[in-house]
């Protein structure tokens, strides 16, 4: 055996244990679950500068929907959601939005991100339509912004147009009995 087989045993070995590393680091994420916690540096401070254009013919209750911008978040509590047709958790949570639409605490509305616009229509008219507005985000810019991280994500706005929290994943009853709803009252009672 020569000298060198020590030192190319150590480099044989040092890749495996790398991986070894990494696996554990990734295993431990995945038992943890799904995270809706994510923080948001965001919190407290005004929502971004926005415009966008509205999802043409999609109504609700006979009314044409406006798209969104900032302007649109001062005033009511309102969830600002972020979605899209091919995203599966949204369509998971899309009962719950509907349930949250009639809410008299809040105003819904909706981003649309990176959708075709035919194909967002399909999955509302199939689904129903809880939004009071709707802005198209169809390059994600506005997303970025946000500081989304993927869809759906909801974001409770306050009163005075700044971020109160910032759900990650799709709404559930447990996130509407936990910290989302928790958010949303507290914004409700704040003046």
């Amino acid at each position: 055996m020569s000298d060198d087989a020590p030192s190319r045993v150590k480099w044989l070995i040092l890749p495996v244990l790398i991986f070894g590393a990494l696996s554990l680091l990734f295993a431990v994420q995945l038992l943890r679950g799904p995270s809706s916690t994510l923080p948001s540096t965001m919190i407290g401070k005004p929502a971004p500068e926005f415009t966008l254009p509205p999802l043409d013919n999609i109504a609700r209750d006979g009314v044409a929907l406006p798209g969104l911008s900032k302007a649109d978040l001062v005033g009511p509590v309102t969830l600002v959601n972020i979605f899209a047709s091919w995203c599966a958790p949204c369509r998971e949570e899309h009962p719950k939005l509907l349930e949250l639409s009639k809410d008299t605490r809040i105003r819904l509305v909706g981003i649309n991100y990176k959708d075709e616009p035919d194909n967002a229509r399909r999955f509302l008219n199939a689904l129903g339509n809880p939004y009071a507005a709707i802005g198209t985000d169809k390059a994600g810019r506005a997303a970025i912004e946000w500081g989304v991280y993927g869809v759906p994500e909801t974001f409770v706005i306050g009163r005075n147009g700044h971020i109160f929290y910032k759900h990650v994943g799709p709404i559930t009853g447990d996130a509407l009995k936990g910290a989302l709803g928790e958010a949303i009252t507290k914004a409700a009672l704040e003046n």
